[in-house]
């Protein structure tokens, strides 16, 4: 995630802090100044804020390791004001799996719980464990009530929350997956509703909640009916067979041409018929500036972009697509290239074929 610094790894999973962080403990610092603690308090607030915080990297750890089982990587976790994101590479498909991935998260607040509880009773016995205050008490005490509240929390039926991912999986083993999600999307975005108008009254943070739960919950949902009208289709029937290509050694001058001559933004680049790069629109603009249309456009183009096969299942292609740094990607056959994969072209497949799945329900209706 843009803007962020890395604290370190786990497991090889890159762990990240994003700058907004910061404004929350500089946030928290400020306030219990201005509430008339002294330095020492003030310093315990962040203190223990850091310490929550490092449980949410717990918590979202658990849904990493127990994806890794399934064979699902983790790119990296980010650490927000709002709580921690986990960006696996995608999610399980089988429902049970989902299930103990969602369930991950909570259970490592749960271990951590019962870790402070056992610590708690040894150090100053039962009778803190009454005192309720989240603001203040003992430092313990406190970290364990904030645990339990996160469990609770985040096993709401907010989708994509893990609760709300524990209810998709749940009716994801009676129904199909696609019907799963968008019954699970709209309990989401009925529960980020009643976030917001909560918040409104009570506690504005619960507003960015609401935010990013209504807006989740409507991206998954279209991804899943996306990833449901494009199953069973190879990359081939959704790839662009009419384009343009340019060799390595050619001036950006020729690229100039090819662009303004069609509706073509990004161009394959090659070495005899070898694919070694993607000359990007942005790029081209770029190098204009830089250096001139005299320079070739192997100095410009983009030598990251990942191939896919024509053979290859489109879904492999929209993954690419959604996670590449390319929004062109060349189609191989046979180490040929034989077109290119885009999300306009994606799109217009996807259009197409909800169309003829509303036509056929229509026909087929009473």
């Amino acid at each position: 995630m843009k803007w962020s610094l890395r604290l370190g790894s786990v497991a090889g999973i890159g762990i990240f802090l994003h700058w907004t962080f910061l404004i929350l403990v500089g946030w928290i610092f400020m306030g219990q100044l201005g509430q008339g603690e002294d330095l020492l308090a003030a310093l315990r607030g962040v203190a223990f804020i850091l310490a929550l915080f490092g449980c949410v990297v717990l918590h979202e750890l658990g849904h990493a390791l127990t994806a890794r089982r399934y064979g699902i990587r983790t790119r990296d976790i980010t650490i927000l004001p709002i709580g921690g994101v986990a960006r696996l590479e995608r999610m399980p498909e089988k429902p049970m799996q989902e299930l103990w991935v969602a369930l991950a998260g909570p259970a490592v607040n749960v271990v951590i719980a019962g870790i402070l509880f056992a610590l708690v009773i040894a150090l100053v016995g039962w009778g803190e464990l009454s005192r309720v205050e989240l603001t203040q008490g003992h430092f313990f005490v406190r970290l364990l009530w904030v645990n339990l509240l996160l469990v609770a929390f985040n096993l709401l039926p907010a989708f994509p929350m893990d609760g709300g991912r524990v209810l998709r999986a749940l009716l994801a083993s009676r129904m199909g997956r696609p019907r799963a999600t968008a019954i699970a999307a709209k309990v989401g975005q009925a529960m980020a509703i009643l976030f917001a108008i909560f918040g409104f009254f009570y506690n504005p943070m619960l507003m960015f909640i609401a935010l990013f739960v209504y807006l989740g919950a409507q991206a998954e949902a279209q991804m899943v009916e996306v990833s449901s009208l494009i199953e069973g289709l190879m990359v081939r029937n959704a790839m662009m067979t009419h384009f343009r290509s340019l060799a390595a050694d050619d001036l950006l001058s020729t690229a100039i041409q090819e662009l303004l001559a069609g509706s073509q933004q990004d161009f394959p680049v090659l070495e005899g018929d070898r694919v070694v790069g993607i000359l990007r629109r942005n790029d081209l603009v770029k190098a204009l500036a830089e250096v001139g249309r005299e320079t070739s456009v192997e100095s410009a183009m983009c030598r990251d972009c990942t191939v896919v096969h024509a053979s290859d299942p489109l879904e492999k292609g929209f993954e690419v697509l959604r996670q590449g740094v390319c929004t062109t990607v060349p189609v191989l056959d046979n180490g040929r290239l034989v077109g290119l994969l885009t999300l306009e072209n994606l799109g217009e497949l996807v259009m197409v074929n909800s169309s003829l799945r509303r036509s056929k329900i229509i026909s087929s209706g009473p």
